[in-house]
């Protein structure tokens, strides 16, 4: 059920230069659509109804025509910040096949009529970062960026930006913000990139993986796309699948294959000896799902998966089994955010803080069944409050772990409590009490935190 497409040859050799590119047919989509009118690029990408595939799988087209009419400065921009745990496609796609991203961006800018591009590449990126520079010179040697490029009236110019390392710079308008030269935050929104952005100018942002669709969808047609996959969620998707099964790795999927088909036939199935227990369907913002027969048979994508409460997100499936404490799992992810909260709203700020302080209570053998509810409170004040959605993309997660498992957080903070000699743990406490639930059977060296919020 693989189709190959941006998968197809991808590991020929010396394909990231411009001379094997061109060989197999590269750059010709580009001339095809310099003879095409703007609004019929536009309506081959909105015939496609291909989604985002950075995570919020909203459809390029529809967003390619929010950009504004008329002889004004506007800028594309691919968001190469893959920063989300889990993902790493991208890179690999960017290492292996700069050129065609290259040539979906001049055609995207072309669509909408943007002079100016940028590659936001995250900062730890280095090598493919000086892969998409050479490939950015060859591109340029040859017309396809520059002025009046192959003979046409459409001028574009196209820069590899490199990020300094943040994970909220993979938040469009945190990014927007970064690529003009300040602290990456984001912005309040609306108004949105497409009617104020980079340089208060209309902005296209789109993901590598999205841009490289670009290509293909003009050399087949936008209907023809859209017969892979299902009605809703249209044509392939490269997922990273990682974690504790065999056979980790990038693979490239028609939309609405079997879960099962893609841990089982695609990554090899559990470890020797072991079984699935849950899993992020599309990186560490996602809910997490049990691996139960009914959830190994629903189709990946973007529809389904919503419906069973998680999200593909950026197509990154994160597998972890029986051996490992979902405790440990919730605290990690937790700690990941708090750190990577850029501070500048108080929902995100307090709200990763206090959930990690309470998930360390547990892991500490200080917790009791009160904190779950606690922190899946503290996770419901969170989600849809926040400037951008990094504060839900830590609660989502850690309140869908407590919901599918609060047994067994409940188990291992019973397990800690005997092993410190605490005693079962306390069912209810005084929420007045300011000093924290249980200050008096605390381990020496660990500060009681309090429990209203």
């Amino acid at each position: 059920m693989i189709n190959s497409v941006l998968f197809k040859d991808i590991d020929e050799p010396d394909l990231n230069t411009l001379a094997v590119y061109q060989r197999r047919g590269g750059y010709s989509m580009l001339r095809k659509a310099l003879q095409m009118e703007p609004s019929a690029v536009l309506d081959e990408m909105l015939a496609s109804n291909v989604r985002g595939r950075g995570g919020a799988g909203f459809a390029m087209g529809r967003k390619m025509s929010f950009i504004p009419k008329g002889a004004m400065d506007k800028y594309l921009v691919c968001n190469a910040d893959e920063s989300e745990p889990g993902t790493f496609k991208d890179r690999e796609l960017m290492q292996k096949n700069p050129h065609q991203l290259i040539e979906g961006i001049i055609i995207g800018a072309y669509c909408i009529g943007a002079n100016k591009s940028f590659i936001f590449v995250r900062g730890e990126y280095q090598h493919q970062a000086d892969v998409l520079d050479a490939a950015v010179a060859e591109a340029r040697a040859a017309g396809y960026l520059g002025e009046n490029i192959l003979g046409s009236e459409h001028t574009i110019d196209l820069v590899v930006h490199r990020g300094a390392g943040a994970y909220i710079c993979g938040e469009e308008t945190a990014l927007l913000d970064a690529l003009e030269g300040k602290r990456g935050n984001p912005r309040l929104k609306p108004p949105f990139p497409a009617v104020q952005g980079l340089y208060q100018g209309p902005t296209l942002v789109n993901n590598v993986e999205t841009l490289m669709n670009v290509p293909y969808i003009l050399s087949i047609g936008g209907e023809e796309f859209a017969k892979v996959g299902t009605e809703t969620s249209t044509g392939t998707k490269v997922v990273s699948i990682s974690g504790q099964l065999k056979r980790p790795g990038n693979y490239e999927i028609v939309l609405g294959t079997p879960v099962r088909e893609l841990l089982f036939d695609l990554g090899g199935g559990p470890l020797d000896g072991r079984t699935f227990k849950a899993f992020f369907p599309g990186g560490s913002s996602a809910p997490v799902l049990p691996l139960t027969d009914e959830v190994l048979d629903l189709g990946y994508d973007f529809d389904t998966l919503a419906k069973a409460g998680s999200m593909l997100g950026s197509g990154a499936i994160i597998v972890f089994d029986d051996s490992t404490s979902i405790v440990d799992v919730a605290y990690k992810t937790a700690h990941f955010y708090r750190h990577e909260s850029c501070g500048k709203c108080s929902p995100c700020r307090e709200g990763t803080n206090w959930t990690e302080k309470m998930l360390k209570r547990i892991k500490d053998g200080v917790g009791t069944p009160m904190d779950l509810d606690i922190i899946d409170g503290v996770c419901d004040q969170i989600m849809g409050n926040c400037l951008c959605v990094l504060g839900d993309a830590m609660a989502m997660p850690v309140a869908s772990m407590i919901k599918h498992f609060r047994g067994e957080f409940e188990d291992y903070m019973e397990a800690k409590r005997a092993e410190a000699g605490l005693g079962p743990a306390i069912p209810q406490v005084n929420r007045g009490r300011q000093a924290g639930p249980y200050p008096m059977d605390a381990p020496a060296g660990i500060d009681p935190v309090p429990v209203s919020y």
